[in-house]
């Protein structure tokens, strides 16, 4: 059994401040190949599709399609506020190597 990704407060919090879940949307985090690494995270708003995993946390959702849940297991899905900007980041456990922008991995 995989164990599914994790989102934190602060990854919720956020899709709250941007209204997410008022307008119907939930954060889809996605694997795709492709990327420096040899993958990549393809990190978007987007409809619950059947398959997804569905995360749930302050009336926000989070959403993995049933092809990246595998390379996501027991990843934390957060959000970081930095001088180089705001964005959602993955920390993947699974992943071996990953590129300066934390976009791509390989495992």
């Amino acid at each position: 059994m995989q164990i599914p990704p994790k989102v934190t407060d602060r990854a919720f919090d956020r899709l709250a401040e941007i209204g997410a879940g008022a307008q119907g949307q939930a954060l889809r985090v996605a694997v795709e190949g492709g990327g420096c690494s040899g993958f990549q995270y393809d990190i978007r708003l987007d409809d619950v599709t059947d398959g997804d995993l569905v995360l749930e946390g302050k009336g926000e959702k989070v959403i993995v399609d049933d092809v990246s849940l595998p390379f996501l297991a027991g990843a934390v899905i957060d959000f970081a506020d930095e001088l180089i900007g705001a964005r959602f980041v993955i920390e993947n456990p699974n992943a071996t190597s990953s590129c300066g922008c934390g976009t791509s991995f390989s495992i």
